[in-house]
């Protein structure tokens, strides 16, 4: 009676961790790709009404040269 037990609870968890992980990738899933997702932007680009500093911005580019200058 005890081995009977044994394998219908060994039964019972792994069905029981097979249905959590399938309902998890479902869930997961569903969030990922039905879900609204904005891009958020620092709090400094906006102004106290909450729209978007366009003119205010100031933006760097960093340009690297790979090649070397020698000097003679």
């Amino acid at each position: 009676m005890l081995a009977v037990s044994l394998v219908f609870g060994t039964l019972v968890a792994f069905m029981a961790f097979f249905v959590g992980g399938m309902v998890g990738w479902t869930a997961r899933e569903y969030l990922l790709y039905n879900s609204v997702q904005e891009h958020s932007m620092h709090p400094e680009m906006y102004d106290e009404d909450g729209n978007v500093l366009a003119d205010s911005l100031i933006a760097f580019r960093f340009t690297y040269d790979d090649e070397l200058e020698d000097e003679d």
